[in-house]
C-alpha cells in the first residue's frame, strides 16, 4: 500500500520504494567499476540537499509574501514610506537573501545533516543573521522598512525552514528503516568494541549506517569469515586497501592501542585520498553537546568535557519550570482526571490512588502517585508470576498481565495512570522530565553507572520512555539514564517532551 508520505518521498528523491540501495559487492573490484556503484549509492544525497534548498526558498517566499499581508492587508498602499514598488523587491529579494544566510551557516553541509540537532541550530543562526541584515541595511540606506513586516516575516521563515526540514528529515528515517538511503560503513577496533557499536547501529537504522564489514587485529584464520554476524574484511593494517576494494563511505574508528598517535594520523592521511568520512569514537561514552569541546594543547586535540551542569541557577531554572508547567497541566487536565477516578472506583473495588515507594534524587525515598490500574492484591501475586516476566533482568513487565483491571489497560496504554505524578511534581519529589523513578529493590543490583542518576530527580517521561519503556534491554534502560544525567539542558528536556506526544499515542513497550 503506498501511502502520502511515500508518495511525498518520492517525489523529493525522485526514487521508488522497489529502487532499493544496492547491496555492496564484497568481491575484488578495480576502481572503475566500484565508482559507478557508489554514485548510484549515493546519488540521493545531493536530491536531497537540492529539495531543502528548494524547500528553503518556498518558506522564504511565502514567509516574506505573509509578512506584506498580516501587517498592511490586502488594500495597502505601500511596505515603506517611498512607495509599493519597493515593497516587491524587498518580498523578491527575500528568499535569495535567505538562501544566501543558509549557506553562510553551512546548514547545507552533509555532516550537519540527516541527524541531531546542529542543523535546527544553524538554521536558526541564519535567520539572526539576516534580522541583523535588515536592520543593518535599513539603517545604512536610510530605508524605512516597517517593523511589523520583519517581526512577521523573518521569524515565520526560521519557523517554517525549520518544520520543512524536520518533515523531510523524517521520511528520510523512514527510508532507512527500510534499507533505503544508507551509507556504507566499515568499523575497525577490538572485537569487544565492534560487536557494541554493531548493536548500537541495529538499534538507529535511521542514522543510515550499513556495517559492511570490520577490520579487527590480527584476525586468525578461523575468524577471518565472520564476527559477530559482520564480514572480517581484514586486519587493522588493511583498513585502506579495503576502503579502496570496497569503496566505502564511513570509516568508523573505535579506540584500540593499534590506532593512536602516527598510526591514526596516517590513516587519517591515507583516507584523504579516498571518499570515505573517518569517524572516531572517544573513549569516553555518553557524552556530548555542548559539554565536549576540542583544546588543542601541545600540538595534541585533546577531549576537554565539562562538569554537567546540575546545581545553582539551572537547577533552580528547571523547578520553577517543573513547578509552572505541573500547575498549569493539573488545572487544564482536572476534568479528565475527575473522569479516571469515577471509571476507577466504578469497575473494581478499592482506592482510586496506587501509592509505590520509588527512590529519588540524592537516593530519598517518596511515594509515587498513580491511578490504580490493577486489583487490590497485586502485589501478593507478584511472587508467582515472576517466572512469567517479559522484562528484561532486573525490572518484571507481562505484555498481558492478569492482574491489570479492564479500565487499567486503557490507561497504561495512553500513559494516563501516571497523571497523579503532577503532584509529585508539585511537591518536588519528581521532574517532568528525568530519569525512571526506580523502587528501592532494584536499587540493590545497580551498578556504579547507575548511582550517576540519583544527582537528578527521576522524571514522569525520560529518554527511557520515548525509546520504548518496558522493551528496553536493561543494558538500555542505563544507558539512557546515564545519556540524560550527563547531557541534560533545556533543549533536551524539550525534546523528550515532544517525543513523549508520539510515544505515549504510538503505545510501543506500554505494558
Amino acid at each position: 500500500m503506498i501511502t502520502g508520505v511515500d508518495l511525498m518521498a518520492a517525489a523529493v528523491w525522485g526514487q521508488r520504494d522497489d529502487e532499493v540501495d544496492p547491496a555492496p559487492d564484497l568481491r575484488p573490484a578495480g576502481r572503475m567499476t566500484a565508482r559507478p556503484a557508489r554514485a548510484e549509492r549515493n546519488r540521493w544525497m545531493a536530491s536531497y540537499v537540492r529539495s531543502i534548498v528548494a524547500g528553503d526558498f518556498v518558506c522564504a517566499l511565502l514567509a516574506g509574501v505573509a509578512g506584506y499581508l498580516v501587517r498592511f492587508g490586502d488594500d495597502s498602499e505601500q511596505l515603506y514610506d517611498r512607495g509599493p514598488g519597493q515593497a516587491a523587491v524587498v518580498v523578491a529579494c527575500m528568499p535569495f537573501v535567505w538562501i544566501s544566510a543558509m549557506f553562510a551557516a553551512r546548514s547545507y553541509e552533509q555532516r550537519f545533516l540527516w541527524v541531531g540537532a546542529d542543523e535546527f541550530r544553524r538554521v536558526t543562526t541564519a535567520g539572526v543573521w539576516v534580522l541583523a541584515a535588515f536592520a543593518t541595511v535599513s539603517w545604512a540606506f536610510k530605508w524605512d522598512i516597517a517593523r511589523g513586516f520583519v517581526i512577521v516575516a523573518l521569524p515565520l521563515a526560521t519557523v517554517l525552514t525549520i518544520a520543512q526540514r524536520y518533515l523531510r528529515r523524517q521520511v528520510l528515517h523512514r527510508r532507512r528503516a527500510r534499507g533505503l538511503c544508507r551509507q556504507t560503513t566499515l568499523v575497525v577496533g577490538h572485537r569487544s568494541s565492534v560487536a557494541e557499536l554493531h548493536r548500537l547501529v541495529d538499534a538507529s537504522a535511521y542514522q543510515g549506517l550499513h556495517m559492511i564489514g570490520c577490520c579487527i587485529p590480527a584476525p586468525s584464520r578461523t575468524q577471518a569469515g565472520q564476527f559477530d554476524g559482520l564480514p572480517v574484511l581484514g586486519s587493522i593494517e588493511d583498513v585502506i586497501g579495503v576502503v579502496k576494494e570496497h569503496d566505502v563511505d564511513v570509516v568508523a574508528v573505535l579506540p584500540s592501542p593499534e590506532l593512536e598517535g602516527a598510526a591514526l594520523r596516517q590513516l587519517g592521511w591515507e583516507l584523504e585520498k579516498t571518499n570515505a568520512e573517518l569517524l572516531l569514537a572517544p573513549a569516553v561514552t555518553e557524552v556530548a553537546g555542548p559539554r565536549v569541546a576540542i583544546r588543542p594543547v601541545a600540538g595534541l586535540p585533546l577531549l576537554h568535557v565539562e562538569r554537567p551542569e546540575l546545581t545553582g541557577a539551572r537547577r533552580i531554572a528547571k523547578t520553577a519550570f517543573d513547578i509552572t508547567a505541573a500547575s498549569i497541566g493539573l488545572v487544564c487536565l482536572l476534568p479528565v482526571m475527575v473522569v479516571i477516578s469515577v471509571l476507577v472506583a466504578a469497575t473494581s473495588q478499592g482506592p482510586v490512588f496506587y501509592r509505590q515507594h520509588r527512590v529519588g534524587r540524592d537516593g530519598e525515598v517518596f511515594p509515587m502517585l498513580k491511578f490504580r490500574s490493577m486489583v487490590v492484591d497485586a502485589d501478593r501475586k507478584l511472587a508467582e508470576l515472576m517466572a512469567r516476566s517479559d522484562g528484561n533482568d532486573v525490572l518484571f513487565k507481562m505484555r498481558h498481565d492478569p492482574r491489570v483491571t479492564r479500565v487499567g489497560r486503557v490507561l497504561r496504554r495512553y500513559s494516563l495512570d501516571e497523571l497523579p505524578q503532577l503532584i509529585n511534581v508539585l511537591l518536588g519529589h519528581m521532574s517532568l522530565v528525568g530519569p525512571r523513578p526506580p523502587l528501592p529493590h532494584e536499587t540493590d543490583r545497580y551498578g556504579f553507572d547507575m548511582h550517576r542518576r540519583f544527582l537528578v530527580k527521576p522524571g514522569m517521561t525520560g529518554l527511557w520512555q520515548i525509546s520504548g519503556r518496558s522493551d528496553l534491554s536493561w543494558d538500555d534502560s542505563v544507558r539512557m539514564d546515564v545519556r540524560y544525567v550527563e547531557n541534560w539542558s533545556f533543549g533536551m528536556d524539550l525534546f523528550i517532551l515532544w517525543k513523549t506526544i508520539g510515544a505515549v499515542r504510538g503505545g510501543a513497550g506500554a505494558y
